[in-house]
């Protein structure tokens, strides 16, 4: 059975696994209703972890914007390593909205 990938790891996304809709346009700025994208909730976290609201919805508002984070693109290389199911505390907490 295939399941569906995650955007930012590449890594099947199980329904087992601890997951998360990703507002590509945050809530907060304007994209309540708009594009989500399921991943897994150790890659959603590290989003919110590196980037303000406003860095997403001005500049990482695509899957593609986000792996051209230098952050991001070294966190997805280094988790996709792990099996789905990983889990790990996101250092730095979440960034200011």
């Amino acid at each position: 059975m295939d399941h569906p990938q995650c955007p930012l790891c590449q890594r099947p996304i199980p329904p087992d696994v601890p997951k998360s809709q990703h507002h590509l346009i945050p809530k907060l700025k304007g994209g309540k209703g708009g594009p989500v994208v399921l991943m897994h909730h150790i890659c959603h976290r590290e989003i919110h972890a590196t980037l303000t609201e406003a860095e997403l919805a001005q500049s990482y508002n695509t899957p593609e914007a986000l792996l051209g984070h230098p952050r991001l693109a070294k966190f997805a290389r280094w988790v996709a390593k792990r099996p789905p199911g990983f889990l790990s505390k996101v250092p730095g907490g979440r960034r200011k909205r």
